[in-house]
């Protein structure tokens, strides 16, 4: 495990009342970041699923990108992929213009209609299952695939937890080396977690699998949950020596 450098910062500040501008209390303090980490094996993986068609006419388009889109969703259901589980992420009919040199304007080419479902399978070993079933059902495209954890939430506070903890800690070894103890909590903060290793997989354009293709294996890496927070310690100095 890699050490993280430890910044130690003394705070001296001035407390005033009402407009009076002479110090009436000094204190020191002692300002700590620390991280605590957590790993998960990701149970959820998510990906993007699209149908696309381009034709003369927009409802020959439509048409035709609802038919793959019926053949994939059946598909998913026999991979065993419920309905709310892959819904529709966007939808687009959209004309397709191409720039004509000699007349120096665009003309319409025709139309494009694209679907989108998002796929989220909750088993990873049935991952590879889905993605196939798709592909030989006609989709033309699987975008970028990513991974998480049902149970991020609660992992989240134990690497809370451990970075108060670790702050606490940390301050308390800077006090002592600057003659003193750590005093009470004055502020505390955190920081986005990061979700790091996260693994994602570049969209890939496919096209119809043949018959009897060799099974696609997915094989996500475990990841970390990383927070990190942010507190002010009261700083109390070891009594004087006469």
């Amino acid at each position: 495990m890699k050490k993280r450098p430890i910044f130690f910062t003394l705070w001296l500040f001035f407390i005033t009342a009402g407009i009076s501008s002479t110090a009436c209390s000094e204190e020191s303090q002692v300002l700590v970041s620390a991280s605590g980490t957590v790993s998960v094996k990701p149970d959820i993986a998510e990906f993007g699923v699209v149908v696309k068609t381009d034709a003369k006419s927009a409802d020959k388009a439509a048409a035709e990108t609802a038919e793959k889109y019926r053949r994939v969703q059946a598909a998913l259901r026999a991979a065993a992929v419920p309905l709310e589980d892959a819904p529709t992420a966007s939808y687009t009919v959209s004309p397709l213009w191409e720039w004509n040199q000699s007349l120096g304007k665009s003309l319409l080419k025709g139309y494009s209609a694209r679907h989108t479902i998002m796929v989220k399978v909750r088993t990873l070993g049935l991952i590879g299952r889905a993605i196939d079933a798709a592909v030989q059902a006609g989709a033309d495209e699987v975008q970028g695939i990513t991974f998480s954890s049902g149970s991020y939430e609660a992992l989240r506070q134990q690497a809370l937890a451990a970075a108060v903890s670790n702050a606490r800690r940390d301050g308390e070894i800077m006090a002592r080396a600057a003659g003193g103890h750590l005093g009470q909590l004055i502020e505390v903060s955190v920081s986005q977690p990061l979700y790091g290793g996260r693994p994602v997989m570049d969209a890939m354009a496919l096209r119809a699998a043949p018959a009897a293709p060799a099974p696609t294996e997915i094989a996500p890496s475990e990841q970390d949950i990383v927070v990190t927070v942010n507190s002010r310690w009261r700083f109390v100095p070891a009594p004087a020596t006469k």
